[in-house]
């Protein structure tokens, strides 16, 4: 039976996604910040729906960041997106360059600022993040990248990539942690969802200004910490 559920809901979820895109592509073409009230809207209403027809209820932790700040996230799956985008008032991610050719997503995704990255190119995607990121700057907003550079399943160990402290160094802001429990309940892959309550909390700034690995290190260690917490309080058995 939750199967069933799931699959109704995944179905309805990308129905709605297509409908409301075309109720707010004229008010994203029209206004600013038009492409982030779409979003937000839609993405509230699937956090809403999931409440009800998978049992998936959902909680935004610790202070919602505003203004231009860099937010490093754990991903593990498509609802830590949502909950991101729920909350935060003007979110752009760096994402992988083959979801901009994605219906009513990708053209979305655009019209935020988000910053394509080729991934198969490493050194060349690197070297034109950075560039992006410095043009898109005239726009402030809070720019969400994921160090591990994908989705990660709980318990699975994945490296924090080099990305991650080059943008740091780079723009010269804090940055804001993210820890999450999604996983436990919403997979990576596949349609079974898990009725709980999933979790994303925004923890303590890290300051700008400290040396690479520092940083690096400092990241890993809050992110997965607090993870493994999140994950244990949804009764996930964290493995030592």
């Amino acid at each position: 039976m939750q199967y069933l559920r799931s699959l109704v809901f995944t179905v309805q979820m990308y129905a709605v996604m297509a409908l409301m895109g075309l109720y707010w592509a004229p008010v994203a073409m029209r206004k600013a910040d038009g492409a982030h009230r779409g979003v937000r809207a839609y993405c509230n209403y699937v956090r809403w729906s999931a409440a009800w027809m998978i049992g998936l209820t959902s909680d935004v932790r610790g202070k919602v960041p505003e203004g231009a700040v860099m937010i490093t996230a754990k991903h593990q799956s498509f609802f830590d997106i949502i909950m991101l985008c729920s909350v935060l008032p003007a979110p752009k991610f760096i994402m992988k360059k083959e979801l901009t050719r994605a219906p009513v997503l990708g053209w979305f995704a655009k019209r935020m600022g988000c910053v394509p990255v080729d991934r198969g190119k490493k050194g060349q995607a690197i070297a034109k993040m950075m560039a992006d990121v410095d043009k898109g700057r005239a726009r402030p907003g809070q720019l969400i990248i994921y160090p591990q550079g994908t989705r990660v399943a709980p318990g699975v160990a994945v490296p924090y990539k080099t990305g991650t402290a080059v943008l740091y160094q780079q723009l010269q802001e804090p940055v804001i942690p993210v820890a999450v429990n999604v996983g436990v309940f919403w997979p990576r892959m596949g349609v079974l969802k898990k009725p709980g309550h999933a979790v994303i909390e925004f923890l303590d700034p890290i300051p700008p200004g400290l040396p690479r690995q520092e940083f690096m290190d400092r990241l890993r260690n809050a992110v997965e910490e607090r993870s493994d917490a999140l994950m244990a309080e949804a009764g996930w058995k964290v493995l030592t």
